[in-house]
């Protein structure tokens, strides 16, 4: 009894965190969220490699960790039947209160006049991208089913009559047999059409793998971001603000939000937003690629309206520190902005080290649904369908880049100057391991650029233990990939 009423009174111990007052919990609730909008294929790694690494300290910390993809849960919601008639009801309310006073643009002119069909069939045509109803592929390529908007003037007229004749694109791309690509194709270029509405009819901040981007994109002040998200919401806003409610039913403690380029900020900024208001206790943190580039020098506090912390470069180690300090244990911060007062300090410690990659745990995308993510195929050009078609589990070779010489690269960010191989062991058992969970053998190797040595290792080691896999890459144009090196 003794030990239980020490331990219950260690518990209810308060200390202060930021400028609250936090109380250790049991269970330390973490939620790990990518904002939208990003590519819609495949999970962007940043959460599911911090979910692996977290996993090692789960126990020691009490973490419950839970991730989400909020730019694939945006997208769907979008492109529904119910979201899609309300964008009709909206633009058909706002074309008869204009009158002839403005054009209407031909993208939004078409989806106006065949709002119906685009209501009834974004349902199929996402479940097709999806690869779960790959018969709907045939009424697809027979052009009769989906409405053809301004993003299909490229093409020919679609076939009518006894002797119609087929696009010349169309069949020198995918022939006549082709007939699942092909249709992908058509129905991404749907897609497009009606991210087009979005963009053009409800807000123009939103796109297909980007949501906002200017706002963020080499920003000199925090200004113009601060007065998107405290100004008239748009459908897409009360949207995104609607499902991040949702996600955070279970009352997160702490939600972590990475932001890795421009077009994720905006929506990081809005969820968080949200969520200080829904669940004013959670802790919210902020990393990512855009802020190791972007905010290196924070100094507006406005940020910290959002966010209680901060954080640069490689998150395993500043995050790892910030729970540890969370829980209410003794523990340096580094590399994390905080606030204190009125002014912004960056707390880092140079005595830790970060983690080394050998000990970063195994990337998982538990809790990620796979099966939704949706596969496009906008250009015709085999190379860039890599990033848009198809689901890869992403794994990385080495930390940093090998060469650290190409002018265009600031060699001074950890991502690119710190390499730091973990050695073919590891990268073998990460392979097995996201085979075993996802049932997928193509990976994507995310290294800045991948260094020829483990390249050659890799393939080396894949070819002796004869583990047959799918993966592609970065890399730099050198000699040392010869031809033999390449074949292999």
């Amino acid at each position: 009894m003794g030990l239980n009423q020490a331990t219950t009174l260690a518990l209810a111990t308060p200390y202060a965190v930021g400028h609250r007052v936090r109380y250790p919990a049991c269970t330390m609730r973490l939620l790990l969220v990518t904002p939208p909008m990003i590519q819609l294929n495949t999970p962007y790694p940043a959460t599911a490699y911090l979910m692996g690494f977290l996993r090692l300290h789960a126990a020691d910390l009490g973490l419950e960790l839970t991730q989400a993809d909020a730019s694939l849960t945006l997208f769907l919601r979008l492109f529904s039947g119910p979201l899609v008639a309300r964008a009709a009801d909206v633009l058909g309310q706002r074309v008869r209160t204009a009158g002839k006073r403005g054009p209407v643009p031909p993208s939004i002119a078409h989806f106006l006049k065949h709002a119906k069909l685009y209501v009834d069939t974004v349902g199929p045509a996402i479940r097709f991208l999806q690869r779960r109803d790959p018969s709907l592929a045939f009424r697809i390529v027979g052009r009769a089913f989906l409405p053809e908007g301004p993003r299909f003037e490229h093409l020919s007229p679609r076939p009518t009559g006894e002797h119609a004749a087929f696009d010349e694109q169309l069949l020198s791309a995918f022939g006549t047999l082709g007939t699942t690509e092909q249709a992908r194709y058509l129905a991404s270029l749907y897609i497009d059409d009606l991210a087009d509405v979005w963009r053009l009819g409800i807000d123009p901040r939103f796109e297909l793998v980007r949501y906002g981007e200017r706002l963020a994109a080499s920003a000199t002040s925090f200004e113009p971001l601060h007065e998107a998200l405290t100004g008239e919401p748009t459908l897409v806003d009360t949207t995104l603000d609607e499902l991040t409610r949702e996600l955070i039913t279970q009352s997160p403690d702490v939600v972590a939000v990475t932001a890795p380029f421009p077009g994720n900020v905006y929506g990081a900024f809005r969820m968080a937003r949200t969520i200080r208001a829904a669940a004013p206790n959670a802790t919210l943190i902020l990393g990512g690629g855009w802020v190791n580039t972007e905010l290196r020098s924070l100094r507006d506090p406005r940020i910290f309206d959002y966010f209680d912390y901060v954080t640069l470069d490689d998150g395993e180690r500043p995050l790892l520190n910030l729970l540890i300090r969370l829980r209410g244990r003794h523990a340096a911060l580094v590399r994390t902005f905080v606030r204190k007062g009125t002014e912004v300090v960056l707390d880092n410690d140079l005595t830790q080290h970060d983690i080394p990659q050998r000990d970063t745990g195994i990337p998982t995308y538990d809790g990620l649904p796979l099966g939704q993510y949706v596969s496009v195929m906008e250009m015709l050009n085999p190379m860039h369908r890599f990033w848009s078609d198809g689901r890869w589990n992403k794994i990385t070779l080495a930390h940093g880049c090998y060469w650290k010489k190409c002018a265009f690269c600031d060699v001074s960010l950890d991502y690119i100057g710190r390499y730091d191989r973990p050695g073919e062991d590891i990268v073998m058992q990460r392979i097995r391991a996201l085979i075993a969970e996802t049932d997928e053998t193509g990976f994507h190797l995310v290294d800045e650029a991948a260094p020829p040595a483990g390249m050659r290792a890799l393939a080396t080691r894949l070819i002796d233990d004869k583990l047959s896999i799918t993966w592609w890459g970065n890399i730099r144009f050198e000699k040392t990939f010869t031809p033999e090196l390449c074949r292999l």
